[in-house]
């Protein structure tokens, strides 16, 4: 690292115009650069960058892979919920699940519900659909080009896998799903990305794909991203489809836990979803059909190091309710029911929940013990194992939130909750 006066004579550089923001690294090392853009927006702002200064990362990574034009790190408030038994078809034991998040309340609300789930003995967990996606736009001259195109895509999938995994060591082209609207052909391309989240696999080689589709066909590529994918917005088709993880957990609580732990009944939290979650988002035309599924979904993925972004596709969430007879402690936890009073079957299916746990900010150091944590760091053996784990624990995370969330409702204890933690 260079001395003290570097940044000062580096932001003095910036200033006069001699040098650009990102030029910096170009001419020092990254966190003297970091530093010498602290001292510009100090001098240019009257802002005091003292704590965004003070970080625990290694500058060099960071800006190799993270972010650009750096000058320090946010800091979230982390807490931990847990410990929860989750038997998976990849997580399988007890966890605690680290949630990073500035919202007051929300990690006690969840670790109410973690709680009420284990002592219900645990969560059952399973991704049940798994595959990133890509989908290019292209342009031909009318209806009959684009027919032809969709048959020749169906007639060489192989051929564009073969392109497409040219570019990867790990992923896998699944499927190619064509559209067709007027002079416009979409091709949603599929992928197993294994323990990578695998946008950038995915772009990479769909890329590569794209380039056959032009050699071959009269399609045009207008663009390797068309909207049909669909990432970071509200679609449709990724809550039908699926994208990244579709994962379900789902739990059964006997009533006596229901009354004593939150405080209402098994009918009640049925009818608050019933209303809320079901008729409510119905009525506003929601994509997703959910408490607040989303605030445990944000909360990992800060933790953990995911793209905060893909929150929007992780709300793509149904959670259901449903007052039974009939479940006692030893049903909940496997064994049959028996003549008592009845419980609570609970789930929540995420449909397009999109993690890994190698790449992208996962290699930054506190997500990277964030995730030794849970004990999924890098790649799983066999390969996707880990992502897969880390997907059916977040949703048991998601419906521990929706849980304690819809029991607060129930009970007509939200506002009190809150109230009593000074939030």
């Amino acid at each position: 690292m260079s001395d003290g006066s570097e940044p000062s004579r580096l932001a003095e550089k910036v200033r006069e115009g001699e040098l650009r923001l990102h030029e910096l690294e170009d001419h020092t090392d990254s966190e003297t650069a970091a530093a010498a853009r602290r001292q510009l927006l100090e001098a240019e702002t009257d802002a005091e960058l003292e704590t965004i200064g003070d970080f625990a990362l290694d500058a060099e990574q960071a800006t190799d892979a993270n972010v650009e034009n750096m000058v320090g790190a946010a800091q979230i408030p982390m807490g931990v919920v847990g410990p929860v038994q989750v038997a998976g078809g990849a997580a399988d034991g007890e966890y605690y699940l680290p949630l990073a998040t500035t919202e007051g309340a929300l990690v006690a609300s969840v670790n109410r519900g973690c709680s009420v789930i284990a002592g219900a003995g645990g969560a059952d967990a399973r991704v049940t659909k798994s595959g990133m996606t890509r989908a290019p736009v292209f342009r031909v001259g009318g209806i009959a080009e684009a027919e032809a195109v969709v048959s020749w895509v169906g007639e060489n999938t192989e051929r564009l896998r073969e392109a497409a995994e040219s570019t990867t060591s790990h992923g896998e082209l699944l499927d190619v799903d064509t559209y067709v609207v007027g002079d416009s052909v979409f091709l949603r391309f599929v992928y197993d990305t294994k323990d990578a989240m695998g946008m950038n696999m995915a772009t990479i080689a769909t890329r590569e794909a794209a380039q056959v589709v032009e050699d071959e066909t009269a399609a045009s590529l207008v663009a390797l991203s068309g909207n049909l994918c669909s990432d970071k917005k509200p679609a449709a088709i990724n809550a039908v489809e699926g994208r990244g993880r579709s994962v379900t957990a789902d739990v059964k609580i006997p009533r006596e836990t229901v009354e004593e732990r939150l405080h209402t009944t098994p009918e009640a939290i049925e009818e608050a979803n019933t209303r809320k979650n079901l008729v409510g988002s119905a009525k506003a035309g929601s994509l997703g059909f959910n408490a607040h599924a989303a605030n445990v979904v944000a909360a990992a993925f800060l933790a953990t190091g995911q793209d905060a972004a893909q929150v929007v596709e992780g709300s793509n969430a149904i959670t259901t309710v449903e007052a039974r007879d009939g479940v006692s402690a030893s049903d909940a936890s496997g064994g049959s029911s028996d003549e008592s009073d009845g419980g609570l079957y609970a789930s929540v299916s995420l449909a397009s929940l999109e993690v890994g746990t190698v790449g992208g900010g996962t290699k930054l150091p506190t997500q990277s013990e964030a995730l030794d944590v849970l004990g999924l760091r890098g790649g799983g053996d066999p390969a996707g194992s880990n992502a897969d784990a880390l997907a059916e624990i977040i949703a048991v995370g998601a419906l521990a939130g929706e849980l304690s969330l819809l029991a607060a409702l129930a009970s007509r204890h939200l506002s009190s909750a809150h109230e009593d933690l000074g939030r």
